[in-house]
């Protein structure tokens, strides 16, 4: 199918303002998206016009309106993360016979949105809608190890932001650091033991357009029934269907 080259530009300015952490002047859209200059005023002033772009005349420059934000909150209603998710994660049960769930990160919590049980498998404490301290959990280092340095040491900034419950797991800015230099370097996060006694997980994120994390896919099962290789395994359907995922919203 022909594209239409205005409606591509016009795509491209919106997703040039959406991967940015503020307003940008029209000269960064001229010289990174190496569009002619008099065509990204034109498509700027049209984009003002509708609301999708928001016009700072004292900054000169250009930040997402409200029209693009109820774009946003409308995909929210209508294609929620966990309608998404709910088939891929299924059928990674089907897989490998372990239950999994699907967690958002809260601030300093992760909360579980999905959970997917295995015939057989245990009940757990990841039911929907329960929060957990993120530092602790392999859903939330996931999670974690996918912000950048300075909103992890923001959401972390003394040892009073550290909830423990098993008297396990990273207490100190420190020991969260070392940790999440390892969960990037792996591709996947685990924790034992630190959430349920006798319990461990395997998680990676669901990474969006940008990069940022906006989920996590995990799998829960009792330590002394998987052994290393056997976990490996079970690591790699993780970041598979964490994969997957990614796609599905765009990442």
């Amino acid at each position: 199918m022909a594209q239409v080259p205005a409606a591509s530009q016009v795509l491209a300015i919106l997703r040039y303002l959406a991967r940015q952490s503020g307003p940008v002047g029209a000269a960064s859209l001229v010289r990174d998206l190496g569009l002619p200059r008099s065509s990204v005023y034109h498509l700027l002033a049209t984009l003002v016009d509708e609301g999708f772009v928001v016009h700072l005349p004292e900054e000169r420059r250009y930040g997402l309106g409200l029209s693009a934000y109820e774009l946003g909150t409308g995909y929210s209603r209508q294609v929620p993360l966990q309608r998404l998710a709910r088939v891929p994660l299924a059928s990674l049960v089907d897989r490998i016979g372990q239950s999994a769930h699907l967690a958002v990160l809260h601030g300093r919590e992760v909360v579980y949105v999905i959970e997917e049980r295995a015939p057989g498998r245990p009940p757990l404490v990841t039911d929907v809608g329960v929060r957990l301290p993120a530092q602790l959990t392999a859903s939330g280092r996931a999670m974690l190890a996918a912000l950048p340095a300075a909103q992890v040491r923001a959401l972390f900034p003394d040892p009073d932001a550290f909830v423990m419950r098993n008297d396990r797991g990273p207490s100190s800015a420190s020991a969260l650091r070392q940790l999440l230099v390892e969960v990037r370097r792996r591709g996947h996060a685990d924790e034992n033991g630190e959430i349920t006694e006798g319990f461990a997980s395997v998680a990676a994120a669901v990474l969006d357009h940008a990069g940022h994390p906006v989920a996590s896919v995990a799998v829960t099962f009792r330590d002394d029934e998987v052994g290393a290789e056997r976990r490996a395994y079970l690591a790699g359907h993780v970041a598979r269907t964490a994969g997957v995922l990614s796609r599905r919203i765009g990442g």
